[in-house]
């Protein structure tokens, strides 16, 4: 039975993006060298993202003040606004990087487009993920974009209701075990895992085993292939 609606994540499926974050937190940790052991600044860093995360979201901007939060407890009175005005820098970095498409990303999304119904499903900020949406030159191979605060089992439940699609008619591609595989299969549809390159703590699971409607590539180009088995 082939699926009618295809829901895909945005950041680390179809662009680059913990790559940039990567680098922001390299640049925090050797802020805090004289503070704190790499290891330390890493996992405070971290657990105060973790904690930040209902009251902040996901995105950069929400990543920016867990920077600054971190550092006040790491530094002390011995952070200056120096330091401040250069986490704040990273922060702006993070929101203006170009979108760089993934490898076979544009062609296989043009092909899949004309098969079945795509809609993007990303966490984040909502002005920075219309803008990357935007610059990636993507968004008119969507049928719709859904820009949700998490991704919960309950999320994709309303999500298939909404597009009227049954959920055993619908699949969910990404890059996260926790955001866009786990959820999707609790909610009663199709998962394909694209491992990525880095990954945040936050949204590593364990892949599922043997669950009859999993799935993992080895490229975005695959997908394709995916709905072929499943039709």
């Amino acid at each position: 039975m082939p699926l009618d609606l295809l829901c895909l994540d945005a950041d680390d499926t179809l662009w680059h993006n913990m790559r940039h974050f990567d680098a922001a937190e390299r640049a925090f940790v050797a802020m805090m060298a004289p503070f704190a052991a790499e290891g330390v600044a890493r996992e405070r860093l971290e657990a105060m993202e973790s904690a930040n995360l209902r009251l902040y979201g996901y995105g950069a901007k929400s990543f920016t003040l867990s920077m600054i939060e971190t550092a006040t407890q790491l530094c002390g009175d011995a952070l200056t606004a120096r330091d401040v005005a250069a986490m704040l820098a990273a922060g702006r970095d993070l929101l203006s990087h170009p979108v760089e498409l993934l490898d076979g990303v544009g062609e296989t999304l043009a092909a899949l487009a004309e098969r079945v119904r795509l809609v993007l499903v990303t966490k984040g900020d909502l002005l920075h993920q219309e803008a990357k949406l935007a610059a990636s030159g993507l968004g008119e191979l969507f049928h719709g974009v859904e820009i949700v605060s998490d991704k919960t089992p309950d999320t994709f439940v309303r999500l298939f209701e909404r597009y009227g699609v049954a959920p055993e008619r619908a699949g969910m591609a990404g890059d996260s075990i926790r955001s866009d595989i786990a959820p999707v299969l609790a909610a009663g549809g199709w998962a394909a895992f694209l491992p990525p390159e880095l990954s945040w703590s936050h949204e590593r699971a364990a892949v599922p085993s043997d669950h009859p409607r999993f799935t993992q590539l080895d490229r975005f180009a695959a997908l394709p292939g995916w709905l072929d088995r499943i039709a």
